[in-house]
C-alpha cells in the first residue's frame, strides 16, 4: 500500500490559532472517552475498492469490519466467527460468518462481501488495487476485461456463509484477508452517492468499532463515533476518536504539548532529534520501505545496471537518517524491510538470510565504485544529456531528504544535474502512475505480513512497477512464490530470496531506507499497538 510521507501535514493557520486558543489559554480536561490523533494527511477516499494509501486505510480499520482483523500481531476474527482452513487441497476456503450489522441497524451478509469483491476486480471501478485480487478464481480475467465479475470465485452460500475458490493455494490468503481492500460494503449507500461514494460520510454505513461523521474529503480534521451496532462494541472503551493535520513540526509539538492531541504521530527530522528525550517517545518499526524508482520506460540509460548501481552506491544512507530523518529509518538492503517474515526452518528474519546478505553491498555507500560504474554506464549506453528531474512529496523533510539525494548524487555522479520537483501527496501518485518521472522517490506499506507484498509490484506489467524495471528470472521466481505447495514453505521461501537477491543486486528499485514510526503517545494511552500490516488496531485501544 502506498505510503503518505511521515511528516506531520495541512492544517491551516488560522484553524491553528482556533484550536489552540479553545477557550482562552487554559488546556481543556483530557476525556478518557475521547482519543485524539495527528494525522500524516487527510484521506483521500473511504472507499475500500479505491483506497491506495496508509491514511486511508488506518480509517477504513477504524470504521469498517473484514473477515479477520489484526490484534498487535495476532490474527483475530472479524466478522468470520474463526479463521478457517482452507479445504480442496488449499483452494477452497468457506468462512462462517457472525449474525452482525451494519450501523444503520441492517444485517451484515456474505452478500455484501461478494458485491465488494466483485465491484473491485471490475474494470469499470478502475481500482489499482484489483491485481491483489489475483489468484482467487477467474479474478485476473476479470480485471483483464476477458470475463465478467460474476465469474469471481466468491459466493455467498447463503445469508452467513461465504465461500472463495482459489486459482491455486495462496500460501499468504489467510494473511491477506485483513487487508482493508477486502472489507464488505454496503451497496445501497453506492448506489446512492455514485462516483461520489467514499468522498463524504453523509450516507456512507459502517460495520467496524466507529463511524466516521460529518466527514468531506478535504477535510483537515475528521471524528469518528462509537459504533454500537458493532459486534464487538463491549469490547470499544473509546467513544469518540479525533483526527487532526498538522504540516508545520512545531505546530504539531505545540498540539501535543498543550495536551490538544493524545498521540503525535510520524515525527521526523529536527523535531524526532527534539523530542528524543520525552519519556512519551517511542519508535514503531514499520512494515514499509522508500526507495528510488527510474523511469526505464523512458530513457534506455536507466535500464543500465551500472548506472542504477552508481545511484545506488552514491547515497549514504547512515548520513541521511542522522541528519535529515532524525533517526526515523533503518537500513534495509532490498525493498523488502526487517521484520516482516522469518524463515520456516531456522526461524531466522528474512532480511538475515545469507543469499540476501550476500547482496547488501548494492545498497551501501561507496563513492569511488559509484563514480568508476557511473563513467563505465554512460560509456555504454552513450549518453549525452544527464539532466534529469527527482519528484517527491512536497513536505519539509521530504524536500531535505531529496536536496541530500540530489547532493550526494551531483557529488559523485559526473555531469549530472538533478533537479527537485518536490509535489503534493497526490499530485506525486498521479506522476508515479502517468510515468511524468525521470527519479522518483516512493515507499510500500506491507499490505500483509510477507515478502511477496513487496516483490509483486516490481514484476513486470504490475501497475504498482511505475519504473518499469523488468527481469524474467526475477518474475519466474515471484511468480513461483506464489503458487508453490501451501505445504512446501520452505521451498516457498527460498523462492522469495533468491527474487530479493536479483532485485537487490540489479537495484531495479533502490532502497533507502525502512520507515521508524517515532510518537509521542501519553502515558495514559494503552493498548496502543502497531500490527504486522502497519495498521493500529483501535478496538482494544483505552485511556486512563
Amino acid at each position: 500500500m502506498r505510503v503518505k510521507k511521515y511528516l506531520l501535514t495541512l492544517i491551516p493557520l488560522l484553524g491553528i490559532v482556533l484550536l489552540l486558543s479553545g477557550c482562552g489559554s487554559a488546556v481543556e480536561k483530557d476525556s478518557k472517552d475521547t482519543l485524539s490523533i495527528s494525522s500524516s494527511d487527510v484521506i483521500a477516499t473511504m472507499d475500500s475498492s479505491l483506497n491506495t494509501d496508509v491514511i486511508g486505510g488506518q480509517n477504513l480499520t477504524n470504521t469498517m469490519e473484514g473477515l479477520y482483523r489484526f490484534n498487535g500481531k495476532k490474527l483475530v476474527p472479524g466478522v468470520a466467527t474463526k479463521v478457517v482452513e482452507p479445504t480442496n487441497n488449499g483452494k477452497t476456503y468457506t468462512f462462517p460468518l457472525r449474525h452482525s450489522k451494519w450501523s444503520n441497524g441492517k444485517p451484515v451478509t456474505a452478500h455484501d462481501f461478494v458485491y465488494a469483491w466483485r465491484r473491485t476486480v471490475d474494470p469499470a471501478t478502475a481500482s489499482q488495487y484489483a491485481y491483489i485480487f489475483e489468484g482467487i478464481k477467474n479474478a485476473a480475467d476479470i480485471s483483464a476485461g476477458k470475463k465478467s465479475p460474476k465469474t469471481l470465485g466468491v459466493k455467498a452460500l447463503d445469508d452467513y456463509t461465504l465461500q472463495v475458490t482459489l486459482d491455486q493455494p495462496i500460501p499468504y490468503f489467510t494473511k491477506l484477508m485483513a487487508n482493508s481492500t477486502f472489507m464488505p460494503i454496503y451497496k445501497p449507500s453506492v448506489d446512492k452517492a455514485g462516483k461520489q461514494y467514499g468522498l463524504h460520510s453523509k450516507g456512507m454505513i459502517f460495520n467496524g468499532p466507529f463511524k466516521l461523521i460529518n466527514w468531506n474529503v478535504s477535510d483537515n480534521s475528521w471524528t469518528e463515533v462509537k459504533n454500537n451496532k458493532y459486534w464487538n462494541a463491549k469490547k470499544v472503551k473509546l467513544h469518540k476518536v479525533e483526527y487532526y493535520v498538522s504540516k508545520d513540526p512545531n505546530t504539531g509539538l505545540n498540539l501535543y504539548d498543550s495536551n490538544r492531541v493524545n498521540r503525535l504521530e510520524k515525527i521526523s527530522g529536527d523535531t524526532a532529534r527534539q523530542v528524543a528525550n520525552y519519556n512519551t517517545f517511542s519508535k514503531d518499526k514499520q512494515a514499509a520501505t522508500f526507495y528510488i524508482e527510474t523511469n526505464q520506460k523512458k530513457y534506455a540509460f536507466f535500464r543500465n545496471k551500472k548506472i542504477r548501481q552508481a545511484i545506488s552506491y552514491s547515497i549514504d544512507r547512515d548520513q541521511l537518517n542522522k541528519n535529515i530523518l532524525g533517526n526515523t529509518g533503518g537500513f534495509t538492503a532490498s525493498i523488502v524491510p526487517s521484520g516482516i517474515a522469518e524463515n520456516p526452518t531456522t526461524g531466522k528474519d528474512f532480511s538475515d538470510e545469507p543469499a540476501i546478505k550476500s547482496v547488501a553491498k548494492y545498497s551501501s555507500y561507496n563513492p569511488k565504485l559509484a563514480t568508476k560504474l557511473w563513467k563505465e554506464g554512460i560509456k555504454e549506453t552513450g549518453q549525452k544529456d544527464l539532466s534529469f528531474n527527482l519528484v517527491g512529496d512536497d513536505t519539509d523533510t521530504a524536500k531535505k531528504q531529496n536536496e541530500y539525494i540530489q547532493g550526494q548524487m551531483e557529488k559523485y555522479l559526473p555531469g549530472l544535474k538533478l533537479t527537485l520537483n518536490n509535489v503534493p501527496f497526490k499530485s506525486r501518485l498521479n506522476k508515479a502512475e502517468t510515468g511524468d518521472f525521470d527519479m522518483i522517490v516512493t515507499a510500500w506499506n506491507a499490505d500483509y505480513p510477507d515478502p511477496y507484498t513487496f516483490l509483486q509490484i516490481l514484476t513486470t506489467g504490475n501497475a504498482q512497477n511505475d519504473g518499469k524495471w523488468s527481469n524474467k528470472e526475477y518474475d519466474d521466481y515471484v511468480k513461483k512464490s506464489a503458487t508453490t505447495d501451501a505445504n512446501d514453505k520452505q521451498a516457498r521461501w527460498n523462492d522469495l530470496v533468491q527474487a530479493t537477491k536479483i532485485l537487490t543486486e540489479e537495484q531495479g528499485a533502490i532502497p533507502l531506507y525502512q520507515s521508524y514510526q517515532a510518537n509521542l503517545t501519553r502515558k495514559n494511552v494503552k493498548n496502543y499497538l502497531v500490527t504486522p500490516n502497519g495498521a493500529y488496531n483501535l478496538v482494544t485501544v483505552f485511556k486512563k
